[in-house]
């Protein structure tokens, strides 16, 4: 998809009264940042953290009721060619996953909507019908994405080296690595790099960086450019009239 997920949960978040606007606003950024730049370790800890933090003494059903908001935001985002891609091995036998560091819940919302076979997500320790702030399980980023889908192909029975993996980001390399066709969609700039050193499959969809980043700057000019006609209207705004004195006309 363009952009993250978690961008979209946390979106869904603030309109059910679940996170602030300044929670809201970091994971805008962090959005924007993810799609110039992909992710990063640091980037991905805060957000964990951040996230985690959230769901502290939360019903589980109020996140589940976030599930529509979050689809009408990530629907929108999927790639159809990656879409294609994904129901051509399903049409040919092959199971099908979503495996992300997005939580559990997410993952399973999207993957029963777009009918995929399972996800994979960061489960969240649950108690007594409410989140506790702690993670149950590995967190599917990096080292635990791959450890995840090795523990899904153990308990399933098929081969990851006749499987296939998809990512942009050069933190799913453990994931990539850990089946026999990795395949790089939009990569970053680093999984790019590597992808052409190992003579790995690339999937190009859109010059989204490129996009955003005039995007960015078109923004900035119109935000600008409002500022400067507040200032002329401001200006422009006619002075309270003066009475003068009336003077007789001359006969």
């Amino acid at each position: 998809m363009a952009g993250s997920s978690a961008f979209q949960f946390a979106r869904a978040s603030y309109k059910h009264g679940l996170a602030t606007r300044r929670q809201l606003a970091a994971d805008a950024w962090a959005n924007v940042r993810f799609r110039l730049e992909g992710s990063t370790d640091a980037g991905t800890d805060l957000l964990r953290e951040r996230v985690m933090n959230a769901l502290r003494d939360v019903r589980v059903r109020d996140v589940e009721r976030l599930g529509a908001d979050v689809l009408a935001g990530v629907l929108p985002r999927l790639y159809p060619q990656m879409l294609e891609v994904a129901y051509a091995h399903q049409d040919a036998g092959r199971p099908i996953h979503i495996c992300t560091a997005a939580s559990q819940e997410v993952a399973e919302l999207l993957a029963g909507v777009l009918v995929f076979d399972g996800a994979i997500g960061t489960r969240s320790e649950i108690i007594d019908g409410t989140y506790t702030g702690r993670i149950d399980g590995p967190f599917t980023y990096r080292e635990g994405k791959a450890q995840a889908v090795r523990e899904l192909a153990a308990r399933d029975g098929f081969d990851l080296a006749e499987s296939w993996a998809y990512s942009d980001s050069e933190s799913d390399l453990p994931f990539l690595r850990a089946v026999g066709h990795p395949v790089a969609v939009n990569p970053d700039t680093e999984l790019a790099r590597v992808a052409a050193q190992e003579g790995w499959e690339v999937m190009r969809f859109e010059s989204l960086g490129r996009r955003l980043k005039v995007a960015g700057a078109l923004v900035v000019a119109t935000a600008v450019g409002g500022l400067g006609r507040e200032l002329v209207a401001r200006r422009a705004r006619p002075q309270p009239r003066v009475r003068r004195p009336a003077i007789p006309a001359r006969r």
